[in-house]
């Protein structure tokens, strides 16, 4: 088979299968990390994005998802299916969340939470960007993203860049859900990252896509997923979207140019690259320069900690733990920004 595959690549006109991914993603706009993510799965002609699950996080999952489709409008990629999931984390809520912090201190960011923009879970501000025309499916997420892997067995990669929740709800709900999909790849936890952003400094254990939701990290951690790929805070912290990189994109005359151009927020963490680079690292796994296996858990204590990330060698690993996670911790920048570029200022693939 290896050498038939080998003798169709060197056919002129010949290509490989596009690779399949599913985007769940909590995809607050307009512009952001989250959706030039999605922006980036779209415009990759290797790609094949089955569809996109969206979950809150960021902001609330209803207007999470306004948001996503009326990017896909904008970007011309209105078949894409966008598919509502969990609105509420498993357990954590905000009331008891704002009693957590008044006993042990305040996060520096707790998205849909947060009290500098908070408003009821299910009503749609009115949208920069205007309100989209297109409807998402019909269909939930977390029963999308079951089907997928048993239409596709061991083909899909699940992309996670937002809370867990759909993910631990299809693992609940399917138990051969980690088994069916090809790998897990998510941005995510923290280890040790030398910054002085009060996020992390305070905190290095603290992230908040753990934090948001903790008993589904951990659910979707012990899973057993034939391949974990995990995007830290330590490496994601090391890239920035700058004013130039915009301006470069924007220079490509697209409509998604024009769209990052108009929505770019840099400075105070709004210009770290979080999502883009796991999505880009698993389209090009080369601009990943260093890396290390551990295993990875969640806090699940109602203390100081909860919701903070737990690492463990071979050695030292609890009975339970789930399997090794390949983590990042570097990577050539200028690479990965060039990847980038490229990428978003041309025409979609």
């Amino acid at each position: 088979m290896w050498i038939l595959l080998v003798m169709a690549a060197s056919v002129p006109g010949w290509s490989q299968p596009r690779r399949k991914v599913i985007i769940n993603e909590d995809c607050s706009g307009p512009g952001g990390s989250n959706l030039q993510t999605v922006s980036l799965f779209l415009q990759s002609k290797s790609v094949e994005v089955l569809g996109i699950t969206v979950v809150s996080g960021d902001q609330w999952r209803d207007e999470e998802v306004a948001h996503t489709l009326r990017l896909l409008e904008i970007i011309g990629a209105p078949d894409i299916p966008v598919l509502k999931g969990a609105v509420f984390p498993l357990i954590r809520s905000r009331a008891e969340t704002q009693l957590w912090q008044q006993r042990y201190g305040a996060v520096a960011y707790s998205g849909a939470w947060d009290d500098r923009w908070w408003h009821e879970p299910f009503v749609v501000p009115p949208l920069p960007e205007g309100s989209p025309a297109i409807q998402a499916a019909e269909e939930d997420a977390v029963h999308f993203l079951i089907r997928m892997v048993h239409k596709y067995p061991h083909q899909v990669t699940i992309y996670e860049g937002g809370p867990m929740t759909n993910l631990a709800l299809a693992i609940s709900l399917d138990p051969d859900f980690a088994e069916l999909a090809q790998e897990l790849v998510f941005m995510g936890g923290s280890l040790n990252p030398q910054t002085s952003d009060p996020e992390f400094a305070n905190n290095p254990r603290h992230e908040f896509n753990f934090w948001f939701d903790p008993e589904a990290a951990e659910i979707v951690l012990r899973a057993r997923w034939k391949k974990i790929t995990c995007t830290p805070t330590d490496i994601s912290i090391k890239t920035r979207l700058t004013p130039e990189m915009v301006k470069r994109i924007e220079a490509g005359g697209t409509a998604l140019g024009r769209y990052i151009a108009k929505y770019f927020q840099p400075g105070q963490g709004n210009d770290y690259m979080w999502d883009e680079l796991a999505a880009a690292a698993w389209m090009e796994p080369n601009l990943i320069t260093q890396k290390e296996t551990r295993y990875l858990g969640v806090d699940l204590d109602r203390g100081a900690g909860y919701g903070n990330t737990l690492t463990w060698t071979e050695r030292d690993k609890p009975k339970l733990a789930g399997p090794l996670v390949e983590i990042q911790l570097d990577l050539d920048a200028e690479k990965f920004y060039e990847m980038f570029v490229k990428l978003m200022s041309g025409a979609r693939q």
